[in-house]
């Protein structure tokens, strides 16, 4: 059924984005912020697409229709209208997605870390239907809320959040290459839920940690998980740190595994010392995927790393549920358990959970890396973990199993007598 001017005129917001269709693809988006907008949905050399064509009522119905038919008209011709209207707007070099596109152009010549330019192209895809094509002076900071809004009304606080701060920085680029004037995102710092940030999960009682070891030991999946796993306790760095690690990264010699700038999250490089344990593990690692590049290819391809939900995954099959445990909790483990030790220094854990100091002063002067302390540090981790995974026995009999472990250290697990096994 086609619209009419006082159907358009009277729709009404939902909690969700209403489509009211008038044929031949277009459709006016009534959004829940009760704010209308002109789309035109058509198919381009086999690819469901959009395109923007404004907002009612400042585009009457009429409009719209004539903006549609002469869409239709460049179909008919093989262009494709979206490429057109694009090109059109490059012109001038002031619309949100060729500024946004500069934007992530000068992240990648800063060096930034893959992931985050790939995360910065997916927000701002929530951005472009109802930016991408205007001109970043006329988009205020009504326009940039309704997008936010449409984010947010999924659920998705955080990524409606990030988003805002996402839009924000391709404004400051635009004021800095005079574009813009203002950064309309400031005023909507208090406009969006606030997200409810819940703690990734981690095991930080060391008889449960203990508990947690051994199931790993006992993981009966991919050897090479079971390894990442393995070391994500012993290292205890950011998951996709270990994920996506290569071998040239680590010197067996003087035991040292250095992640490199552009993969570390506070941009700087990291060194973690390797424990004998650690080293073992790589040894057996290097077995079994040490004919690439990378120490955890991915099986469908070597020359990608396993996926991001893997180790999780793993824990999941573990009987470990998502609230519970976590691969990045094994870092509030290692910080918890030695922190409570009393043995170290904080700085020296800190350093080694690659943390930056937030106090910028103190920050100025703490420019020790502690590196002396943190290789005694983590050859008594490691060694501690081995205890941990020892079940509850009589002190004569946890004796003797710290044998076994020893004598079996460069095993794939670790074997316990018969009879302690069902302690």
């Amino acid at each position: 059924m086609t619209l009419s001017d006082v159907k358009c005129r009277n729709a009404r917001p939902g909690p969700k984005l209403r489509k009211l269709s008038d044929g031949g693809g277009l459709q006016l988006w009534v959004q829940p912020t009760g704010s209308r907008l002109w789309r035109l949905a058509y198919r381009f050399d086999g690819k469901q697409k959009l395109l923007a064509l404004g907002s009612y009522p400042l585009l009457s119905l009429a409009e719209a229709r004539q903006a549609r038919d002469e869409a239709k008209r460049l179909l008919m011709k093989g262009i494709d209208p979206v490429r057109e209207k694009q090109e059109k707007n490059a012109d001038t070099r002031d619309s949100f997605r060729v500024i946004a596109d500069e934007f992530i152009a000068k992240l990648k010549k800063e060096g930034r870390a893959e992931r985050t330019i790939t995360k910065n192209k997916w927000l701002l895809s929530f951005a472009y239907p109802t930016l991408g094509d205007r001109s970043i002076k006329e988009i205020d900071a009504p326009s940039v809320l309704d997008v936010l809004r449409e984010v947010e009304v999924r659920g998705r606080h955080e990524s409606a959040r990030r988003l805002r701060s996402t839009i924000g920085s391709v404004f400051r680029y635009a004021i800095a290459t005079a574009r813009a004037s203002a950064d309309p995102t400031l005023a909507l710092r208090d406009a969006l839920v606030r997200p409810t940030v819940a703690p990734r999960a981690a095991v930080t009682d060391p008889k449960e940690f203990g508990a947690l070891l051994r199931a790993i030991d006992s993981y009966d999946g991919q050897p090479g998980t079971q390894i990442a796993l393995n070391l994500m306790a012993l290292l205890f760095p950011r998951p996709g740190e270990l994920r996506a690690a290569d071998w040239s990264e680590f010197d067996f010699d003087k035991a040292v595994w250095t992640i490199p700038a552009a993969r570390a999250k506070m941009r700087r490089p990291h060194s973690v010392p390797l424990s004998t344990q650690a080293l073992n593990l790589l040894k057996r690692l290097r077995e079994v995927s040490g004919h690439g590049l990378l120490l955890f290819p991915s099986v469908r391809a070597i020359t990608r790393p396993i996926s991001d939900n893997t180790l999780n995954a793993a824990l999941r099959r573990l009987g470990y549920r998502k609230n519970e445990a976590t691969a990045h909790g094994f870092r509030a483990t290692a910080s918890s358990l030695l922190n409570e030790s009393g043995k170290w220094h904080p700085d020296a854990i800190e350093r080694q959970l690659a943390h930056v100091e937030g106090n910028n002063v103190r920050r100025a002067y703490a420019r020790g890396e502690h590196w002396d302390e943190r290789v005694k540090m983590m050859q008594w981790w490691a060694d501690h973990l081995d205890t941990l995974k020892l079940p509850r026995v009589g002190s004569h009999q946890t004796d003797k199993m710290k044998l076994y472990i020893a004598a079996d250290n460069e095993r794939r697990t670790v074997t316990f007598p018969r009879q302690l096994q069902h302690r």
